[in-house]
């Protein structure tokens, strides 16, 4: 690995994405990349008794589906990385001891997906593995219970506020070439602007993932344009335009940037300003824009995963919102173009 300025990691040895794996829930479902998505379920249960039960049964399908893919079984993966939104990573913990992998957990609230996939790079490049899975899951009954309020509350919401994305995603990454290589990863620092309402969170999170793109162009001497897409993980429609004003300000214009939280969803689906959640980039990276770039619509992708770092006891102690931004690029290899 060569660095690349202070937070910036170059990928000497290769890196390829081996397989994904995707599961995701109803709404989800509904939504214009629904046929990106390997396993579908009709309701929040999944065939499971609780909620909880259910996002471990997405983490399963999605893990499961990627080792399918890649002709592997779990005893040839070398590490398990994942994450998850709930105390404890319990999702993660719990499903990690059906597997028999050694098991790293890992959280960053939405933005863990991408410090799994470039901590999984890392330790591929520096030849501690050959090959490691990845992934993250959230749901949207979970988090609600945990993060705001009972969900038979049926408390109103504004109309920044975002919904949490039912679902899972998983990634095997080695060191055998694949069409899909990891090459760079920019690791984020922890930002707060002072915003206090869980209801806003595009906007708390917004000024984390300016500075991470900001300083991996900077790092990497590329401009905006280099990639074919800038993805953040859920900005929102409301946080998407903020980060956009805030790069304007850099010099800098992101005329290819998108957001995972408002791909997944139609704006007529209940969802008010768009998707977020631990799964969100890692259903819609994993699933829609791997798909895209397996068909060579797309050459060089940026994904941003973005994260707010909250706990319902901050909030109510009137503490702000810290939130980080992780990068990570991907690029097709010309020779199996």
């Amino acid at each position: 690995m060569e660095k690349r300025g202070k937070r910036t990691w170059h990928f000497e040895n290769p890196v390829y994405v081996q397989s994904t794996g995707t599961a995701v829930g109803p709404e989800e479902s509904k939504g214009p990349i629904r046929n990106s998505f390997d396993v579908c379920y009709n309701n929040l249960y999944a065939g499971q008794e609780t909620w909880e039960q259910a996002e471990r049964q997405l983490m399963k399908d999605a893990v499961e589906t990627a080792l399918k893919k890649a002709e592997k079984k779990p005893e040839e993966i070398d590490y398990f990385i994942a994450g998850d939104l709930l105390n404890q990573i319990v999702t993660s913990n719990y499903y990690a001891r059906e597997l028999d992998i050694p098991f790293l957990g890992i959280f960053s609230a939405c933005a863990t997906v991408m410090e799994g996939v470039a901590l999984g790079s890392l330790l591929i490049d520096a030849g501690a593995a050959h090959l490691a899975m990845v992934a993250v899951s959230s749901h949207n009954a979970t988090a609600e219970r945990q993060f705001r309020n009972p969900t038979e509350f049926g408390g109103q919401r504004p109309d920044s506020a975002t919904f949490t994305v039912t679902g899972s995603g998983a990634m095997i990454i080695g060191s055998k070439e694949a069409q899909i290589k990891i090459t760079d990863a920019t690791i984020g620092k922890v930002i707060d602007m002072g915003i206090r309402t869980p209801f806003d969170m595009g906007s708390a999170m917004a000024p984390a993932a300016a500075d991470t793109i900001v300083t991996h162009l900077a790092e990497t001497k590329r401009e905006p344009s280099y990639y074919d897409v800038i993805v953040t993980g859920d900005l929102s429609r409301v946080g998407s335009g903020i980060l956009r004003k805030l790069v304007q300000e850099k010099g800098m214009d992101l005329d290819n940037h998108e957001d995972c939280g408002i791909i997944i969803f139609d704006q007529e689906q209940p969802v008010f300003a768009g998707g977020s959640g631990a799964a969100c980039p890692a259903v819609v990276t994993f699933g829609h824009l791997i798909k895209e770039m397996q068909k060579k619509k797309l050459r060089k992708m940026l994904v941003v995963a973005t994260g707010a770092l909250l706990s319902p006891i901050m909030i109510q102690q009137k503490e702000s919102i810290p939130c980080i931004a992780h990068a990570v690029s991907f690029e097709l290899v010309e020779d199996n173009v």
